[in-house]
């Protein structure tokens, strides 16, 4: 889990451009959106376009999104739970 948390820190700092950040500033909990890291709605497509290519994982139901989505940590869990093969 800690390296999948540390990829995705990675992979959500290339993909969306925050070349100001390092991993290491992204703490696992903290909020992304908002008061937090401050991505948007197109930020939050962004990561849905990199759980497909690099996870293949789906989102099925927009509604999950704002949970799925709330920190590094609930995006790790929801790809341990929702990941096939």
């Amino acid at each position: 889990m800690e390296q999948l948390m540390a990829d995705l820190k990675k992979q959500i700092i290339e993909a969306l451009n925050l070349k100001h950040l390092k991993p290491e500033n992204i703490g696992d909990d903290q909020p992304l959106f908002g008061d937090g890291l401050g991505l948007d709605s197109i930020d939050a497509l962004e990561l849905i376009v990199l759980l497909q290519q690099s996870y293949k994982v789906k989102i099925d139901n927009p509604q999950d999104g704002p949970t799925i989505f709330r920190s590094v940590k609930s995006i790790a869990e929801y790809i341990r739970a929702n990941q096939t093969a």
